[in-house]
């Protein structure tokens, strides 16, 4: 074999062998290449089985981990792939940009006209009430024109970019009461309001002179503000460590919720209709009512009973308007019903007041024992049947019966929960079951841990940029918890598929809701700056296309706000190339969490 190497060598020979097998490699490579081109090509991330996981390109399906002895390093970057292939990804869903005046600030669920049209009664608040559409949204929202970057917190809660939310109608509607004014390129908020004469920040001291015993931030840490205008109530109880979840409906007042969250306070869109709030029961220290334009008499008092579901035992409800101080015979007639159907319900009077201003205001308090029930004479209206409440909030018809007080195991009145901030890590009252307890304690370490080891550091969040929050799987809430010290406030969300733990999060001192994920969010667009996501999709996914939940999340989320995924490999792989398409950067970290960073990018071409 030698020898004949030999003699070929000196016969001169192999030039042309060299040749041969260089061309064979360039024929090879063509072949290669057009077979991986098909692999890509046949790819459709809009059918999103396990089939198409083995489909992707390598990349996508074994990314590098990060180096495990240290959990601080930056996430390696599933966008370090060649320009080219991400276009390849980015074509895949043709997105178009939705069109319409409306467009801007679509909510899909609240502006579904053709079902609003149809309903036979507006008499109570239909219209304001959610009417999803049977076809998701398929198209992606513009963006106002000039939109920026949020004012920062806490700067933002006092003024907001104009260009950001650019509606003018309260600024003329409500400007003789101070509750937005347009100030140059900035809507500026003075912190007025129909009953705060004096400014909102005397009339909350003047509430807690009238009843001292509300101890703002302490033995009041959870409120909510009924029909809360642009939410200034709620803005200024945040220096005192009260939390407030402020809700109105998308209605004539234009842009009020809107105005709150790009501000960065607490809010959502709601109303108080035909159908029950998506709160738990008892959950509520405090609600609140400063000309909310809810009549409460109306319908039997159902509005009032269903105050009384989410007011925790030994709650309070404040009471701001006309028929509480001016003796005009509709103001007390209105006055009158309210005495009676509060008496009903076991209510006392704890607090009755007048301001320098001359604004009335009555202070409620739900009751701590069921004797007063027991002792009524007439049982109207009756206490409710006890059953399973889980969830039963969801899509649920007001009640025309009292929600009987909470027990713990041993048949007593649950306690209130510790003062805050002691209640946040200890025993929730709602907490029966010793399994639970134990199970809530290891939760709370296992997030804090997770938090300070690689949310807070290792995953290139910019957190400084970071104030609204939204947990779409809270669990126990163990993430906002672990937040806790940063200027951010988290909203909550309990879905519906899950094992249902809204009263822990309450007991805790947090605020969220119920909500279904196959289905749109009660928010404006891009109202959060970060959205996470811990275990969500494994459930999402059995009912709904994830592309439209992705869809969604894209509609709520601001432009550079961020997605952080806590997920199976599988899914990630799944969420990848649908984020790519919309032009957004991705990363992944230690192969279980993904991190998205929304651009500017929107679609030129049209729906």
């Amino acid at each position: 074999m030698g020898i004949i190497g030999e003699e070929f060598f000196k016969e001169r020979k192999y030039p042309f062998i060299l040749t041969l097998l260089g061309l064979f490699f360039f024929v090879g490579i063509l072949i290669f290449t057009n077979t991986t081109n098909t692999t890509i090509s046949t790819f459709n991330p809009f059918v999103l089985s396990s089939n198409n996981v083995q489909n992707q390109p390598p990349s996508l399906l074994n990314p590098l981990p990060a180096p495990q002895h240290d959990h601080h390093a930056p996430p390696p970057a599933i966008t370090n792939q060649s320009q080219q292939e991400q276009e390849k990804e980015a074509v895949l869903i043709d997105w178009k940009l939705c069109k319409g005046p409306l467009a801007v600030d679509y909510i899909p669920c609240l502006d579904n006209w053709e079902a609003i049209k149809a309903l036979k009664s507006r008499k109570h608040m239909e219209h304001r009430e959610r009417h999803c559409p049977q076809n998701t949204l398929k198209c992606l929202l513009p963006l106002p024109k000039g939109y920026r970057f949020p004012v920062p917190w806490p700067k933002s809660r006092d003024m907001i970019w104009y260009d950001n939310v650019p509606h003018p109608k309260l600024v003329e509607y409500k400007k003789d009461q101070h509750w937005v004014v347009k100030s140059g390129e900035y809507l500026v908020f003075p912190g007025g309001g129909t009953q705060f004469k004096d400014g909102v920040d005397h009339y909350i001291q003047f509430m807690e002179e009238t009843l001292p015993k509300i101890q703002w931030g302490k033995h009041i840490r959870v409120v909510l503000d009924v029909g809360c205008g642009v939410a200034s109530f709620g803005g200024y109880l945040l220096d005192k460590n009260v939390i407030t979840m402020s809700f109105a409906p998308k209605d004539e007042h234009e842009a009020q919720i809107q105005f709150a969250l790009e501000r960065g306070i607490p809010a959502t869109l709601s109303v108080i209709g035909t159908q029950k709030l998506t709160f738990s029961d008892n959950a509520f220290d405090m609600i609140h009512c400063a000309r909310c334009r809810v009549h409460w008499e109306a319908d039997g008092g159902k509005p009032l009973y269903e105050l009384n579901r989410i007011l925790r035992p030994g709650g309070f409800f404040a009471w701001s308007a006309t028929p509480v101080y001016r003796d005009n015979e509709k103001d007390q007639q209105i006055w009158s019903v309210m005495v009676e159907i509060t008496k009903a319900m076991c209510w006392s009077v704890v607090g009755n007041a007048r301001d320098s201003a001359g604004i009335g205001l009555v202070i409620y308090q739900k009751p701590t024992s069921s004797s007063c029930y027991e002792n009524r004479k007439e049982k109207i209206p009756p206490l409710c049947e006890n059953k399973d409440s889980k969830n039963s909030s969801w899509y649920a018809k007001l009640d025309s019966c009292l929600t009987p007080l909470p027990v713990d195991g041993m048949g007593e009145l649950q306690s209130w929960p510790m003062p805050w901030p002691q209640r946040l890590n200890s025993k929730p009252p709602s907490l029966l079951d010793s399994n639970a307890t134990d199970e809530f304690y290891k939760d709370s370490k296992h997030w804090s841990q997770l938090v300070s080891d690689v949310y807070a550091e290792g995953l290139s969040i910019k957190w400084s940029s970071i104030r609204n929050v939204m947990d779409m799987n809270a669990g126990y809430a163990g993430f906002a918890s672990a937040l806790i010290d940063l200027p951010v406030w988290v909203m909550n969300v309990v879905p519906i598929d899950v094992s249902d733990t809204l009263s822990v999060i309450y007991d805790r001192g947090l605020i969220g809701m119920y909500h279904d994920w196959c289905e749109s969010f009660n928010t404006y667009p891009r109202t959060y700056d970060l959205l996470h996501s811990s275990f969500l999709f494994q459930y999402v996914e059995k009912r709904c296309d994830i592309v439209d939940v992705v869809a969604e999340i894209d509609r709520i989320l601001r432009p550079d706000g961020y997605l952080v995924v806590r997920d199976s490999l599988e899914i990630l792989n799944k969420l990848t190339p649908v984020l790519h398409s919309l032009h957004w950067s991705v990363s992944l970290h230690q192969n279980q969490f993904l991190v998205g960073k929304k651009s500017f990018w929107r679609p030129t071409a049209f729906e």
